[in-house]
Parts: structure tokens; C-alpha cells; sequence
């Protein structure tokens, strides 16, 4: 099996250290050069047979996303951001997934993260899981990334759901909602705590559907989006108001639904048990197969379920198993699903 050839760019020397580590138990990969600063690491791209990129935000000479959007012109790479666990810090790593990242690797501690071997495992399927992903194809399907009336008579809504490359697929579907759209969004993306309000604000900056990261007893507004925060798991629940029933959302951080949380099983079978046939159910790019028995339960309900199709994924898993169940209405490159929305809708 052919290995997995690495460069380490990253300004502390502890930090570099650490991550050769990680990188190095693996015998798959060969980290085959680290460096402290943009103008080494450009110098070694030209140089170097590299694979993937591990990439720090905060560089001597220049910050990350000068670098990333560099390397994107000249010698595209798949890249994976490390970023401290701040707000400052997860509104670029959204940016730098926006300009071509693949994935990014939280540091638990900030820039200096004695704890990232805690992250091992971890960190090394991230980095299997990049090294697979066909660059061509991942960077032509995204071409760049260009309050409503409030209602509480929802009468239908889209839950979205992904995990690795989720970020840019789940924009490049809300950016082409239009404000008017007489649904509700609630949107599932396997992502820590820290990440998640960064990327609620990034999804409203890009679409017409303002989004924000739930809070517990949100009211579910008609042409608003909702994203599960990091760290819990997102519900749907009815209630009665005086005059009609509107609906909020529940957080839950109770047990990890397979192994993550938020989950999208959760989220997507609650919004069936609550909507039934009135639920749309889009499963996006992923590993793994959270969301498979939710849509199970949207099916038996009368909802409507969309899988993105191989050729845009980054990872053909979540939306592979829903395929291969049987139980997807319509299989769609990235670039059609908004548009099945709006029709369903």
C-alpha cells in the first residue's frame, strides 16, 4: 500500500514535535518534512511529493489562509487546518474550509496543546480519510461561495445532515434558498464545541435563510435555519400555543448517538415523528451512517429523502448508506439539491 506522504507546517517546535508523532505511529504515513514558516513550506511544495498538509493558523511570516489560498493557486494540496479552540479561531478555520481546506484538527489547549495525543486516533482517520478524497473533483464542485418574515405555522421542514466536507456542501446548498422558501432548516454537521456558532454566523453570511446555532427553546420560525450545537444532540418538539401549535427545539447532551453528538439520526427522527410527511431529509457527504435509521423513520412517515450522489461527496459514507438502503427519492450532485429543495417545497 503506497504511503501517505505528509508536510508538517506549524510555528511551534513542541507542536511540530507532537504532531510527527501522531502522524509517525501510523504506518501508513511518512511525514516527509516539517517547517515553521510560509516561505519554507512553499519552498518544499515545490520540492516534495506531498499528499496532504497539515496546516497552523498562525505562521511567523504570514497566517494560514494567506498560505492556504497560495498553495490553492499555484499547487493545490489537500490541506488540514490545526486551529485553537477559540471563536477567533474557529471563524478561520470556516474561512479556510471555504477556500479549500478539506478538514481541520482542533487544538483542545490553543496553540500549544500538550493534550493533542489524547486526539490521536482521531487525527490519524482524519488524515486516512483526506488522503483519499480526489482534489480535482473536490474543488470543481465547489465554484465559490458567493430577516425574513417570522412565522410560527411551519409547515414543513428541511433537517440537512453531513460530516466530513459538510462545511462547504451545506453552504453551497443554503446559498441558493431563496428567502421566501415557506420552510424551517435545521441543520445537523458532525462538529465540536467552539465550531458551531462560527459556522451558524458563516451560513447566514452566504444564504438568504438566516441561521444560528439552537439554543434550548428556540422557537422554530418559518425561512430561519437552526444548527445543532456542538456537543448536543438537536430535537423537534410541538407545542401548544393559544390559538394553534408552533414547535421548539430541545438539546440534549445525554449518550453519544453513533458516536457522535449532534447526531442526525436524533435530529432527523424527531423532526419525522413530529412533521411526518411534511419532512424533507437531505443526507450530505460523511463517514460513517448517522442518519440512515432516521430517514428509515422519514420514509415510513411519507417524508421525502435526498442523497448527494458519489461524484460530490468527499466521503461517499452517510449518504452511501442511505443509497444502499434503498430508501433515497433522489441521489443529486451537490449543485442540484437546493434546486430539489425549492421543488419539494
Amino acid at each position: 500500500m503506497d504511503k501517505v506522504n505528509i508536510l508538517v507546517v506549524e510555528d511551534s517546535p513542541l507542536m511540530q514535535k507532537i504532531i510527527c508523532d501522531i502522524l509517525s505511529s501510523e504506518l501508513r504515513f511518512k511525514v516527509v518534512d516539517k517547517v515553521s514558516s510560509g516561505k519554507e513550506a512553499l519552498e518544499k511544495i515545490d520540492k516534495l511529493d506531498i499528499d496532504v498538509i497539515t496546516l497552523d493558523i498562525n505562521l511567523p511570516d504570514t497566517n494560514g489562509l494567506s498560505l492556504l489560498k497560495e498553495i490553492m493557486v499555484r499547487s493545490p494540496k489537500k490541506i488540514v487546518m490545526l486551529s485553537a479552540y477559540t471563536q477567533k479561531g474557529a471563524e478561520t478555520t470556516m474561512r479556510a474550509l471555504e477556500l479549500g481546506a478539506i478538514d481541520f484538527i482542533p487544538k483542545p489547549s490553543g496553540e500549544v496543546s500538550f493534550d493533542l495525543y489524547n486526539f490521536k486516533e482521531e487525527i490519524i482517520s482524519k488524515i486516512k480519510i483526506v488522503s483519499q478524497v480526489d482534489l480535482k473533483s473536490y474543488l470543481a464542485n465547489f465554484r465559490g461561495m458567493s430577516l425574513v418574515e417570522e412565522g410560527l405555522s411551519v409547515g414543513k421542514v428541511v433537517v440537512i445532515a453531513a460530516s466530513t466536507g459538510g462545511p462547504r456542501a451545506i453552504i453551497e446548498i443554503m446559498k441558493k434558498i431563496p428567502s421566501h422558501c415557506s420552510a424551517s432548516f435545521l441543520i445537523v454537521q458532525h462538529m465540536p464545541k467552539g465550531f458551531t456558532k462560527s459556522f451558524a454566523e458563516r451560513i447566514s453570511w452566504y444564504s438568504p435563510i438566516k441561521t444560528k446555532e439552537a439554543e434550548e427553546g428556540d422557537f422554530v420560525l418559518i425561512g430561519m435555519g437552526y444548527l445543532a450545537p456542538g456537543g448536543y444532540n438537536m430535537l423537534l418538539e410541538r407545542i401548544n400555543l393559544d390559538r394553534n401549535s408552533g414547535f421548539v427545539l430541545r438539546l440534549d447532551d445525554t449518550a453519544l448517538v453513533n458516536n457522535v453528538r449532534p447526531s442526525a439520526d436524533v435530529t432527523i427522527s424527531s423532526v419525522a415523528e413530529v412533521m411526518g410527511k411534511n419532512t424533507i431529509a437531505v443526507i450530505l457527504t460523511g463517514m460513517g451512517k448517522d442518519g440512515l435509521e432516521g430517514v428509515k423513520l422519514v420514509k415510513e412517515k411519507g417524508g421525502f429523502v435526498i442523497a448527494q450522489d458519489k461524484d460530490s461527496c468527499v466521503v461517499y459514507g452517510m449518504p452511501k448508506a442511505v443509497v444502499d438502503a434503498g430508501i433515497a427519492d433522489k441521489v443529486l450532485n451537490i449543485d442540484c439539491i437546493a434546486e430539489e429543495i425549492v421543488k419539494r417545497l
